[in-house]
């Protein structure tokens, strides 16, 4: 994984995950099945102590807890409002803050690399 900020880093985990099967990330079963504690849940005290070691990974991103504990709300907010202008065809900035432009450039970054990557 490149070396980027924890906040640009929670956005590209969101992006990456969105299109990934999350047929086995389902926090009921994973708690049942006792995987939530291996997987570093947050959810979970006593994961954290558990050892450090690649629990996700798509494209070259890495992370080292579960990924939906790790994803903010805000990540997939932007997320969300990003595909939805791209559905639109809307292209203009006008009205995004400039933390919001700064989401669309990464994810737009992110999906260009994973195409031609």
């Amino acid at each position: 994984m490149r070396a980027v900020g924890r906040r640009k880093k929670k956005l590209i985990v969101a992006l990456h995950f969105q299109f990934s099967s999350q047929a086995g990330w389902e926090c009921g079963a994973c708690r049942k099945s006792g995987l939530a504690i291996k997987r570093r849940c947050k959810w979970i005290p006593e994961s954290p102590q558990t050892s450090r070691r690649v629990v996700w990974a798509r494209n070259g991103v890495a992370i080292y807890e579960c990924p939906k504990t790790f994803i903010t709300a805000q990540s997939m907010a932007w997320l969300e409002t990003y595909l939805v202008r791209q559905r639109l065809h809307q292209e203009g900035v006008e009205g995004s803050s400039a933390r919001e432009v700064e989401a669309f450039l990464i994810m737009e970054y992110e999906l260009q690399e994973v195409q031609h990557g």
